[in-house]
């Protein structure tokens, strides 16, 4: 087994800046939400946080705000100001920890559409933030809905990554006939299918044909698509076909090439469980250049540290050229934050 011994850069870590969590907390209406986030100290506490950090002395994060976003919280009036609340709170984080948190990604009021995209850039070009998070839904409209075309156009513009993060809650339920999702199904499944669908519609919307330099970044390594590349591949190879009630032809000839092939157009995280055969079959998917370390600390069953040490593990397990292990754990993220060599990284955490 080939174990990596170079500087990590997480990709997608979550963390609350405290007065941000706190208005969080007072203004949500969502009590699994807010059990959640007040379950877990590391995930607002940063003196615990980097304490963990010390376990690994070239490893840094990139952090993204957690769940809910402003827009879930709060009407359009006050979203703006609680995104800004947030995103000011990591970027001042990063400027006085930036060897452990050299990025931070931005979280929008995706409720308001026109202050969105004035906090997208006032975040990336005024706070330095290395893209933007958004959810696979907003409030229940999907995001190839036109509405939302600006932000991505934004990306391009900015040339910074959008980070896909899914959500989902307990209801819709998973039957008609009851009144929630149960056992938490909605997250652990339902998380996944969300992403899923939101990949499928910014596909067959034609977002990327028209966007073709947009960088997105899909949690938990493309969900369900790199294990259903088979169905994905052939099945919508036949789009239409399966439709009576409307003529799907006009997709077909807007895409120019079979849809599998945008789907590879998205990048994966590593964020999977720690599990070596689902990195596998993502990798296999995405390829090197598109797959990158991430670990969603500290949402794992210790808190913080184990999806760390068993995501590292996880990809050691498979053997992989050392030349494509520094692309993942390191490379790939920093070529798309635009951060300096590994070596860089290396020196301010010895430093």
């Amino acid at each position: 087994m080939a174990t990596y011994d170079g500087p990590i850069l997480d990709a997608f870590t979550h963390f609350l800046p405290p007065e941000y969590m706190e208005q969080v907390i007072r203004r949500s209406t969502n009590r699994d939400l807010a059990k959640r986030l007040t379950a877990i100290p590391m995930l607002s506490d940063l003196e615990r946080r980097l304490a963990m950090m010390e376990r690994w002395p070239r490893y840094a994060q990139v952090l993204t705000l957690s769940q809910p976003s402003a827009d879930s919280v709060c009407g359009p009036d006050e979203s703006p100001a609680l995104a800004r609340l947030g995103n000011d709170g990591l970027a001042a984080v990063v400027a006085q920890h930036r060897d452990r948190f050299p990025a931070f990604v931005a979280s929008l009021p995706l409720n308001n559409l026109p202050a969105a995209v004035e906090e997208f850039d006032r975040a990336v070009r005024q706070c330095g933030a290395a893209g933007v998070q958004i959810d696979t839904n907003v409030q229940g409209v999907p995001l190839d809905d036109p509405r939302f075309f600006p932000l991505f156009e934004k990306a391009v513009e900015l040339d910074v990554p959008v980070w896909l993060h899914p959500y989902r809650g307990s209801r819709p339920a998973d039957y008609p006939g009851e009144a929630k999702s149960k056992y938490e199904i909605w997250q652990v499944l339902g998380w996944p299918y969300e992403t899923s669908v939101a990949m499928a519609r910014l596909v067959f919307s034609g977002v990327l044909k028209r966007l073709p330099t947009l960088k997105i970044i899909t949690h938990h390594l493309g969900a369900m698509i790199p294990f259903f590349e088979g169905r994905i591949g052939s099945l919508w190879d036949q789009l239409g076909t399966r439709s009576a009630d409307e003529d799907l032809s006009h997709v077909k000839e807007m895409l120019g090439r079979r849809p599998v092939e945008y789907f590879r157009m998205f990048y994966g995280d590593t964020a999977i469980g720690s599990s070596p055969a689902a990195i596998r079959c993502g990798l296999e998917f995405f390829g090197e250049d598109q797959v990158v370390f991430a670990s969603d600390c500290p949402f794992d069953p210790e808190g913080g540290i184990g999806f760390i040490r068993d995501g590292i593990a996880a990809i050691n397990q498979l053997d992989l050229p050392p030349a494509t292990q520094q692309k993942i754990f390191y490379g790939n993220t920093a070529r798309l934050l635009k951060l300096g060599q590994a070596a860089a990284l290396q020196e301010t955490n010895h430093a």
